[in-house]
């Protein structure tokens, strides 16, 4: 059972859509706490700031694919994780640290270069995303 008190990872993104480098990011996050917070940001139709106008996938959309690819590689809705709405959220700021760091994780070329315009892109010439 996800547990509030629990150390836990926050990913934060519009994860539009979901794609293996998230699924690389979120392995990373698990092994740090056993649990992972994901904030889906709320942008369908909307800018998620600069360069980020291409928002198709609602809320719903990302957070029953987010349950499926995680949950096709074993992990599990309210025990591993949880998802969450969020606004609009384009900057983050903090006074001083209070016990919680922000990492940036780099990972190998080929999950680097997964681009999730170029999945989008993909998914219209498909005609599976208008």
């Amino acid at each position: 059972m996800f547990d509030p008190k629990k150390p836990t990872v926050l990913l934060l993104g519009r994860w539009q859509p979901w794609h293996e480098g998230h699924l690389a990011l979120f392995r990373r996050a698990i092994i740090k706490t056993g649990q992972v917070l994901i904030q889906v940001r709320d942008v369908k139709d909307s800018s998620g700031g600069e360069g980020q106008e291409d928002n198709p996938f609602s809320f719903n959309e990302i957070s029953s694919d987010i349950e499926k690819k995680l949950g096709d590689h074993g992990y599990i809705l309210g025990k591993d994780y949880l998802i969450q709405i969020v606004p609009n959220i384009t900057n983050i700021t903090y006074g001083r640290g209070v016990g919680y760091k922000i990492e940036q994780e780099s990972f190998d070329d080929k999950t680097e270069s997964i681009s999730a315009t170029k999945i989008r892109e993909e998914l219209r010439n498909k005609g599976k995303l208008s």
